[in-house]
């Protein structure tokens, strides 16, 4: 986290120690100064934070404030390690206790109970925090949410390497048993490295749904002569068909410096008419399409029987 939000947060008991009163305290609260994060938290300035960011603050804050000592774990550590959550509440604080120990839930902490492994807990740098590694965090998350959260937590960690297949397969194992276990399993099996975004997972479990898996992800399409057109979200190659998430989130990020938006829109879609000159079909889809019941499903159905007629 960068140090300048953590030196946003004011502790009620370290600001006593250095002469503020309570009244002092609420003063700077009605005036805008500060904001009450939690029970004797407070932060400073005005300017916004992410969910995630402020989630930080609330993990630091709320650590502090513990009796006794616990892992940050699951959602938490999650964020500390910076994996993408979706579709994931932040109000609460989650930490792990070893046994024997009791269950713990209140309006801004949930303490669960489990057994872990020297090798599992981890320091977060700057906040000097003890965190569940990434190999546990995910396995965590995967046995706790559902689905489609838990596959983007898994996907976003293969993808950005803070874990590797065969270690998470092997710590799965170790977990068999356990509560979650089952839900974990089918997660880790639709686990893919080759995800590259949130929307880009939430797609893909979206098409198991619906029973349109993809053959491929992250399809090179080449043009006659050998050379590389694009690379492509989803293909159903049989058919001949790929699928792009949200064009609209991508021209940015496609942007060069100095260069205008228009002309990124102009540019894709000189892309797409290079791929369906190859004769493949593409069909797009944005966030909103992202549930069971809308378009997406009818239009790649739509598609891949257009790729069989032209196939015969």
């Amino acid at each position: 986290m960068d140090t300048d939000r953590l030196d946003r947060l004011v502790l009620r008991r370290l600001a006593v120690a250095e002469g503020w009163s309570d009244d002092e305290l609420a003063r700077h609260v009605r005036g805008g100064d500060l904001t009450r994060l939690r029970r004797g938290a407070y932060l400073t300035g005005t300017g916004a934070l992410t969910d995630e960011a402020r989630h930080r603050l609330l993990v630091s804050a709320t650590v502090a404030a513990l009796r006794r000592p616990a892992v940050v774990s699951h959602q938490s550590a999650a964020v500390l390690h910076g994996l993408p959550l979706c579709g994931v509440r932040l109000d609460r604080v989650h930490v792990t206790r070893r046994p024997p120990a009791s269950s713990e839930v209140d309006r801004c902490l949930r303490v669960h109970v489990a057994r872990l492994a020297d090798h599992e807990v981890v320091e977060v740098e700057v906040e000097g925090l003890a965190v569940t590694d990434p190999v546990r965090t995910a396995l965590d998350l995967a046995r706790s949410l559902p689905l489609e959260p838990a596959v983007v937590v898994l996907d976003a960690a293969l993808h950005l390497g803070i874990v590797q297949q065969p270690l998470l397969a092997d710590r799965a194992q170790e977990l068999t048993g356990t509560r979650g276990s089952r839900v974990a399993a089918r997660a880790l099996d639709m686990a893919d490295a080759r995800s590259e975004s949130v929307g880009e997972s939430r797609s893909r479990v979206l098409l198991h749904r619906l029973g349109l898996a993809p053959s491929t992800l992250q399809r090179v399409i080449h043009s006659a002569s050998g050379r590389e057109l694009a690379r492509v979200d989803f293909a159903w190659e049989e058919e001949r068909v790929v699928g792009e998430f949200d064009g609209r989130v991508k021209y940015g990020r496609a942007l060069r410096p100095g260069q205008d938006p228009g002309e990124a829109v102009f540019e894709e879609k000189r892309r797409e008419d290079a791929i369906r000159d190859e004769d493949w079909g593409v069909v797009r889809w944005i966030w909103p399409e992202l549930v069971p019941g809308t378009v997406v499903g009818d239009r790649v159905r739509r598609a891949r029987a257009r790729g069989r007629r032209r196939r015969v």
